[in-house]
């Protein structure tokens, strides 16, 4: 397999997307420019220029328009059942939802903080969001993930012109499995973490701010202004794991090399990568509104339309988290061929050594037959 940067530039010729029309991309910027394609990598002429969200979401979908079906395949394949699950929560047992969400409004009420509809409501939504997170990390780390790895290589084949091969994929894949899990148990682990500190800072913030003798009310405003702060916070975090498990698909490295890698890639770019995040998250509680207010509830009518509604609702959830992967890893290549002049002999995609592999150990095969 040709990989589209010998570095950690992505290429996208002229012809690349031809019937996409004249107009330039902003990726063609990133090309590689060379007057004669003998000379190595480092007689290469480039220029770096960063990508701004738009044009990220522009080159994103020139991207899927070139390679529908492939991406059509993943979504339906991949990310649909992990969809149906989520959004339906079948796997969800309301008694355990309730008593963790009760034990929340317990610790809010001892930390100080009335039991306004707010509050219970924001408790309930957390009680309900772990559970969730924790009965479907099978599929996380199974489906969602493997999704994730296939978006990757297909946007990487769409860079080098050429065609999704799964066979190939699957014998690629298969070699970088154990990398890929590592580095995702990694963000999974902070993820939790910032999520068990923000609780422990907020719970302490919010009791020392109710033994001083502040009112209920500046208590709640205090501990709102904590969770903006948190949110920005967590944010770049999701941020620089999204980024670290697509650098360990790219790059031959895992787990905390791979986060300390997307911390360093993303550096100067971190307001795209929020504008990114952003607005993927509104998709999904968009969507994720939509089907419960449609299809969980029954708020008009007979009901007959959850019927089509449903499944219509779970594909629109699967395309904005196919977007959204695939945007990430616009995104990562952007960063590394911005980076490239201070990372030029670093990082260097895997892709091509594995398709090496893959093609050599077919060709035995093909000789032994």
């Amino acid at each position: 397999m040709e990989i589209s940067s010998r570095g950690s530039s992505p290429r996208i010729r002229s012809d690349h997307l031809r019937k996409e029309g004249p107009e330039e991309t902003p990726l063609q910027s990133l090309e590689l420019e060379s007057s004669d394609h003998d000379h190595g990598f480092g007689s290469n002429h480039y220029q770096i220029q960063s990508m701004s969200a738009l044009d990220i979401l522009r080159e994103t979908v020139r991207i899927l328009r070139f390679n529908s079906w492939g991406f059509m395949a993943i979504a339906a394949l991949l990310i649909c059942p992990v969809s149906a699950v989520l959004l339906s929560n079948i796997l969800v047992d309301q008694s355990v939802v309730k008593r963790l969400s009760i034990r929340l409004m317990l610790v809010a009420k001892t930390s100080g903080l009335p039991l306004r509809p707010l509050i219970k409501h924001s408790c309930q939504r957390f009680a309900e969001t772990a559970v969730s997170s924790a009965l479907c990390f099978p599929l996380y780390i199974t489906l969602l993930l493997l999704s994730k790895a296939a978006v990757v290589y297909s946007v990487d084949c769409t860079y080098s012109r050429k065609k999704f091969d799964a066979s190939k994929f699957c014998m690629i894949v298969a070699k970088f499995w154990r990398r890929i899990v590592s580095t995702y148990m990694w963000t999974c682990t902070v993820l939790v973490g910032c999520i068990t500190l923000f609780f422990v800072f907020l719970v302490a913030f919010c009791s020392a701010f109710s033994v001083l003798g502040f009112s209920p009310d500046t208590v709640v405003c205090a501990a709102m202004i904590i969770g903006l702060i948190f949110s920005v916070i967590f944010a770049n975090a999701i941020i620089i794991c999204n980024i670290a498990v697509i650098i360990s698909v790219l790059e031959d490295v895992s787990g905390a090399q791979a986060m300390l890698r997307s911390s360093i890639l993303i550096k100067g770019q971190t307001q795209v990568g929020l504008l990114i995040f952003l607005g993927s998250t509104i998709g999904m509680a968009f969507v994720e509104g939509l089907f419960e207010h449609r299809v969980k509830t029954l708020s008009y009518g007979d009901g007959s339309s959850r019927m089509w509604e449903g499944p219509l609702l779970v594909i629109m959830y699967s395309f904005v988290v196919l977007i959204d992967s695939m945007m990430s890893t616009v995104f990562c290549f952007s960063c590394r061929s911005f980076n490239m002049e201070t990372s030029e002999g670093e990082g260097s995609s895997i892709f091509e050594s594995m398709a090496i592999s893959a093609e050599s150990i077919g060709t035995q095969v093909t000789q032994m037959m």
